[in-house]
């Protein structure tokens, strides 16, 4: 992992063109809470008994879904903001620049899951697993509620 300090910034390996003033729009609506897979998986969470806070600031990451009572911290990631194995495709224009931005939040989640430490119960699903079984995934994290503490 570069040092977060040494690196460029992010916008300098952006170069070429001007965006798409569409494009820029489409991008600006794509949101970072209250998304349908986090929503899907809160819900399924809250009906089995688990309860927890939302975005909570005080959490290393912020994690979605958060009970500090029972040290258990859960991540909802997009599948292309972080790269999922299963269906990320790197876009065809700017290359360098999204290839370097997944990459850094990659390494931003790793260290937020690192400064959590072993004490903490740590969940990272990607939206498409979510998505395709909201069930299980809520299944796992109550049962980190119903041991933590």
């Amino acid at each position: 992992m570069s040092s977060v300090k040494n690196r460029p910034p992010l916008l300098s390996l952006f170069g070429g063109a001007p965006v798409d003033p569409l494009r820029s729009k489409t991008m600006s609506r794509i949101r970072g809470k209250n998304t349908r897979p986090e929503m899907l998986l809160r819900s399924a969470v809250w009906r089995k008994g688990g309860r927890y806070r939302c975005h909570a600031k005080e959490i290393p990451g912020t994690p979605d879904l958060a009970n500090t009572a029972k040290r258990v911290a859960v991540f909802v990631d997009g599948c292309f903001w972080h790269g999922c194995p299963m269906h990320f495709r790197p876009p065809k224009t700017r290359q360098r620049f999204w290839t370097e931005k997944i990459k850094r939040n990659r390494e931003t989640r790793k260290r937020t899951i690192d400064r959590l430490g072993p004490r903490w119960r740590v969940f990272q699903f990607y939206e498409c697993e979510i998505l395709s079984d909201s069930q299980v995934c809520a299944d796992l994290v109550v049962r980190a509620l119903k041991q933590g503490g």
